[in-house]
């Protein structure tokens, strides 16, 4: 059971480092950071706006996808006469999910990324948690690609506590680099660019560890 959680927090990781998120991430500063006036004082309340409602916001989506983990392991107890089945089944989806990732197969319906409108004006904690919250519902495939690996494991999990906890890690993977990309975003501005120059080795080796991953699954070597 260790593997499963320490594969969900770098499914966590990953799913922040992703290329269709990563360059999205200025955007939802913007959002967090409020509409402060840029002089010093309006600069320095912007930075204490965008650390505190970026733990909103990962507090928002990890509300979610914990209780996304507790669904799948509810329905995965009705399955566990299945088990087995029900794990090579995880394991193909994974692979597919992996292949797709990586660029070997283009399936169309996993790369549709789904906007949203947020008009709030200016955000506050409690605004970010439902901000979070909408993130994990209605954002794009890159989520769900990691999400749904996580997901698995869960359905295959003993008790409710396990899969909530699986997801808890994978929020924790994902929410740890965001807020500190938050805190020090203008520092770290060099860093995105970087990593977007070279968005398509991230999207071979994230695919590559999905593909790994999805054929433990199938021959159960986790």
């Amino acid at each position: 059971m260790i593997s499963y959680y320490l594969q969900s927090f770098a499914e966590g990781v990953l799913t922040f480092i992703s290329p269709c998120i990563l360059p999205m991430l200025p955007i939802y500063f913007i959002y967090l950071a409020g509409d402060s006036e840029e002089s010093e004082k309006g600069t320095s309340k912007k930075k204490g706006n965008l650390a505190l409602n970026s733990i909103g916001f990962v507090t928002g989506f990890t509300i979610i996808f914990v209780l996304l983990g507790a669904t799948a392991t509810t329905l995965g107890s009705f399955f566990k006469e299945h088990r087995d089945i029900l794990k090579i089944v995880s394991g193909i989806v994974v692979f597919i999910f992996g292949l797709n990732f990586t660029g070997l197969v283009r399936i169309g319906v996993l790369n549709k990324q789904k906007g949203f409108e947020f008009n709030f004006k200016r955000l506050n904690f409690l605004k970010s948690i439902i901000f979070g919250m909408v993130f994990s519902v209605a954002w794009s495939p890159c989520v769900g690609t990691f999400l749904s690996s996580a997901l698995a494991k869960a359905s295959v999990s003993d008790t409710i506590m396990e899969g909530m906890l699986l997801l808890l890690i994978y929020s924790i993977g994902l929410g740890i680099p965001f807020i500190i990309s938050a805190i020090a975003f203008d520092s770290m501005k060099g860093l995105f660019k970087t990593v977007q120059r070279h968005s398509r080795l991230v999207s071979i080796i994230s695919g590559s560890l999905l593909i790994i991953a999805g054929l433990a699954f199938i021959f159960n070597f986790i």
